[in-house]
C-alpha cells in the first residue's frame, strides 16, 4: 500500500514537472531579460518595465526610419564599414547573416525538408540553405541545415537532390519547432489534416 502511493507520488511529482518545467523555465527567462533591461535605468529612475519598453520602442523606431531613402543610405554606408573592419567583419558578418536568414529580405529558412543523409531508412527535419553547390563542384547537389533538438545550433550536410523530400504540408516555424522540440511538438492538428485533405 506504502509503495502504491509512493510510486504515485512520484508519477504525479514527474507529471507536475513535465507541466512547470517549460513554464518555469520560460517565465524565469522573460523576468531575466525584462530584469536585466529595467536595471540599466534603475539608478535614474525607478519606474518598473519603463527601460523594458524603451528598449522596445527604440527597435520598432530604427525598423520605421530604416524604411526611408536617408536612413536605408546610413545604414548600407555602416554596414559596408563594419564589413570591411579587421577583427569585427567575421562576427558582424555571421550575425547579420544569421539574423537575415530568420527575418531579412533573404531568408534562408523557407524550404523545409527531410533530408536522408545517413544512407539508411531514416530521414531529419532541415532546411534548404543553398539550391545549387555547382561552387563546390558538385551539381545536382544542395545545402541543408539541420537544427538540434533543445539546441540553437546545428549542423549543415551537403546532399544530393534525390535524398531530399519537400515538407510543402507545414510552414518553416513548424518544421523549426518539431525539429528543435525534439519531435515531442505536433506540427498540425488534426482539424488542419482534414482542412488540407478537403
Amino acid at each position: 500500500m506504502k509503495t502504491k502511493r509512493y510510486q504515485r507520488a512520484i508519477q504525479y511529482f514527474l507529471q507536475g514537472l513535465l507541466i512547470l518545467g517549460p513554464v518555469s523555465i520560460t517565465v524565469y527567462f522573460i523576468y531575466l531579460v525584462f530584469d536585466k533591461i529595467d536595471g540599466l535605468l534603475r539608478p535614474a529612475i525607478n519606474i518598473p518595465g519603463l527601460g523594458f519598453l524603451i528598449i522596445i520602442a527604440f527597435i520598432i523606431l530604427i525598423g520605421y526610419l530604416s524604411s526611408f531613402f536617408v536612413m536605408g543610405r546610413l545604414l548600407s554606408v555602416l554596414d559596408r564599414i563594419l564589413e570591411k573592419t579587421p577583427g569585427i567583419k567575421l562576427f558582424y558578418s555571421f550575425v547579420r547573416d544569421f539574423f537575415e536568414a530568420f527575418a531579412g529580405n533573404k531568408k534562408k529558412f523557407t524550404q523545409n525538408v527531410l533530408a536522408n543523409v545517413d544512407y539508411a531508412d531514416t530521414w531529419r527535419v532541415g532546411f534548404i540553405t543553398q539550391d545549387d553547390m555547382a561552387s563546390f563542384g558538385m551539381q545536382n547537389y544542395v545545402a541543408v541545415y539541420l537544427p538540434m533538438a533543445y539546441s540553437v545550433a546545428g549542423n549543415v550536410y551537403i546532399v544530393p537532390k534525390e535524398r531530399i523530400k519537400l515538407l510543402p504540408m507545414i510552414s518553416s516555424a513548424q518544421a523549426m519547432k518539431f525539429a528543435v522540440s525534439g519531435g515531442v511538438t505536433e506540427t498540425l492538428t488534426d482539424e488542419e489534416i482534414l482542412q488540407q485533405n478537403t
